[in-house]
Parts: structure tokens; C-alpha cells; sequence
């Protein structure tokens, strides 16, 4: 072999790499929508760096780690932001800022959608009545916003799932079908999905309000313009956030409503195929007993029919004598049989049966 004639190596000249120097690079920036303190849209599907959030916020790498890649429900509470990753939506809010975190090309950019514009028109709305008296501080318009749009979601989703279930628990009652059980499976896998998103989102709203310094640290435009409030006075974004922890609460517990009673079905099924195979089974067992008794009979008969000489052939009453005599060992044998099965059959919460 010359050294012309080796192949060249996949390793050496591998394309790929720079594809996935490309990828890494590209997992270091995230794309966000950005409103203003008027509800003007000033960005969209911006880019930017997780250093330039991280210095620009006063963030941590852990926050941005919790909104870019983590599933669970979080609501994080730093100095001057509140960082919310909520079901569809990762929103950082601000005194004057609300920074959405986009999900182009998941199946939640629609609802995310929806919620930025209903944001907007809220934002907008609220700004000319900022200055009155009793308005709510821009954060809590957005952190509202955002807490409407978590629970809307929550109770379609709901919503969707719970009518297929309710009809296939109906259809039950009426006849046990072995498709409709497999349909009872599946939506109980949806359910029980469900049910586990809003008890975390429920806990989530929870955690915060067991957190005193967490709920004071949330009026981030008193903290802009310079006010310190005491660690106990947050009454306003409590109501706000029991709120919405009332109506969390209550899907979950319609949600563990409805998972028992597929549960409940479900135990009436078996108990009720139970029932239909002891019946199966008990009517096998007289086929059972009636053959037995039978054979007991015809073993009499066997027995005379054999070539030997037992008297009886010559005598008129011999054929109904040995008649009767099988008659009576078969209804002998078919009685003892139904007795024991009977016997059997009693059940106690004490004692041997029977006894």
C-alpha cells in the first residue's frame, strides 16, 4: 500500500463539528419580547447574550438556567426582577420592563401569542390610570397578566380533558366495553399529566406566599423610587396572589375529583369481571359435577354389559332393577356434587366454610 491509498479518516475531516460549535454558541443567547412602562412593544424576537442578561438585570446563571431549560413551575424573586416560568410562559418583569422569553416553534407560541397581546392592551389601558389613587404598581399589572393567562390555560386544558372522560365513565355504566376501557387509559394518563402541571403550579403560587421577604421584595417601583417597606407589608400582592392560589387549588381538586372516580370505576370493573368469571367458573364446575354423576351411573352398566354370566340375563325385572339402580347413583352423585359446591360457595369473614 502507498500512502496515497489510505482513506481519510472520519474524524480528521469531520463535518459535523462546526455544526455543533454553531449549536453551542447558539444555546448561549436567548430571543425575547420586550414591552415598556407604556405597553409599547420595543423588541421583538430580540437576541441576546446570557452575559448581557445576567449584567443587565442583576441576574444569576442559576436564574437563567431555571427560565431557558427547566420544565418546572418556578417564580423567583430577585432585587429588581421577578422572574416567572409558568406552564407557557418564562417572563422577566421589572419596575418598567417586562421582558417575554419566546417559544417560537413549540406548541405554546400560540397561547404565548395571545398573551402578549392581551398584555399590551392591559398595559396600555392601565398606564393612563397609573397617577389614580389605588392603581396597582406596574409589576403586579404584568405579574396579573401573566397569572390570567396561567390559569385560563389551566382550565381549558381542563376543559378538554375532562369531557372525554366524563363520557367514556358514562358509557361505562352502561356497558363494559373493552374499547372503552382503553380509552379510559389513555385519557387517565392525560389526566393524572394534567393534574401533576397544576398541583406544581399551585405549589409554586404557595411557596411564595409562605415567603414573607419574598412578597415585601415584590414592589420593585417603591424599591426604584427609593421606599423601604416593612417585611409584613405586602396585603397587596398577597390578595392578588391568594387569588389566583384559589382558583389553582380548585382545579386541582376537581382534577383529583375526577381521577377517583376513574379510580372508583375502574375497582367496579374488576369487581364486576370477578363476579363474571366465578359465574363462568361455577357453571363449569356443574357441567362438571352432572358428568360425574352420570358416569357414575353408567358405571353400573358397564359393568353388567360385559360378557359374564350374573344371572340377570334370563329375568324380566333385571333391565329396569339395574335402570333404577343407575338412576339412583347418578342422582346421588349429582346431588352430593351440588351440596359441596354450595357449601362452597358460602363465604365468611370467619370460620371455614361450611362449619
Amino acid at each position: 500500500l502507498e500512502p496515497n491509498d489510505l482513506p481519510i479518516s472520519s474524524f480528521i475531516d469531520d463535518t459535523s463539528y462546526p455544526s455543533r460549535v454553531t449549536k453551542a454558541s447558539n444555546d448561549l443567547k436567548l430571543r425575547c419580547t420586550e414591552f415598556d412602562e407604556n405597553g409599547n412593544v420595543t423588541l421583538v424576537n430580540g437576541e441576546y447574550k446570557k452575559t448581557e442578561l445576567i449584567a443587565k438585570y442583576s441576574l444569576l446563571p442559576r436564574d437563567l438556567r431555571k427560565i431557558d431549560s427547566s420544565m418546572l413551575p418556578h417564580i423567583l424573586i430577585r432585587p429588581s426582577a421577578i422572574l416567572l416560568n409558568l406552564l407557557h410562559l418564562r417572563v422577566l418583569i421589572k419596575h418598567n420592563r417586562v421582558l417575554i422569553f419566546d417559544a417560537y416553534g413549540s406548541t405554546d407560541s400560540y397561547t404565548q401569542s395571545v398573551f402578549m397581546y392581551d398584555l399590551e392592551g392591559k398595559l396600555r389601558a392601565a398606564s393612563a390610570d397609573a397617577k389614580q389613587a389605588g392603581s396597582l404598581p406596574y409589576e403586579f399589572r404584568a405579574l396579573e397578566a401573566v397569572l390570567i393567562s396561567v390559569t385560563g390555560g389551566l382550565e381549558s386544558e381542563f376543559e378538554g380533558v375532562r369531557e372525554p372522560v366524563v363520557r367514556v365513565l358514562r358509557e361505562l355504566e352502561e356497558d363494559i366495553d373493552r374499547d372503552k376501557l382503553r380509552y379510559l387509559l389513555i385519557y387517565s394518563k392525560k389526566l393524572g399529566t394534567f393534574e401533576q402541571r397544576a398541583r406544581l403550579v399551585r405549589d409554586a403560587l404557595d411557596e411564595l406566599l409562605d415567603a414573607d421577604d419574598d412578597l415585601a421584595a415584590m414592589y420593585l417601583t417603591a424599591k426604584a423610587q427609593g421606599e423601604l417597606r416593612n417585611e409584613n407589608d405586602h396585603t397587596e400582592v398577597e390578595m392578588l396572589l391568594e387569588s389566583y392560589h384559589k382558583v389553582t387549588d380548585e382545579i386541582v381538586q376537581a382534577a383529583e375529583n375526577l381521577v377517583s372516580n376513574i379510580r372508583n370505576t375502574e375497582e367496579i370493573v374488576k369487581a364486576i369481571l370477578d363476579a363474571n368469571r366465578n359465574s363462568l367458573m361455577v357453571l363449569d364446575i356443574k357441567f362438571t359435577i352432572c358428568t360425574l354423576g352420570i358416569a357414575a351411573g353408567t358405571f353400573v352398566a358397564a359393568l353388567y354389559g360385559m360378557n359374564l354370566t350374573n344371572f340377570l340375563e334370563e329375568s324380566v325385572l333385571g333391565f329396569g332393577g339395574v335402570s333404577v339402580v343407575c338412576g339412583l347413583f347418578t342422582a346421588f352423585a349429582v346431588m352430593w356434587g351440588l351440596k359441596v359446591l354450595r357449601r362452597v360457595q358460602r363465604l365468611r369473614m370467619s370460620g371455614s366454610p361450611g362449619m
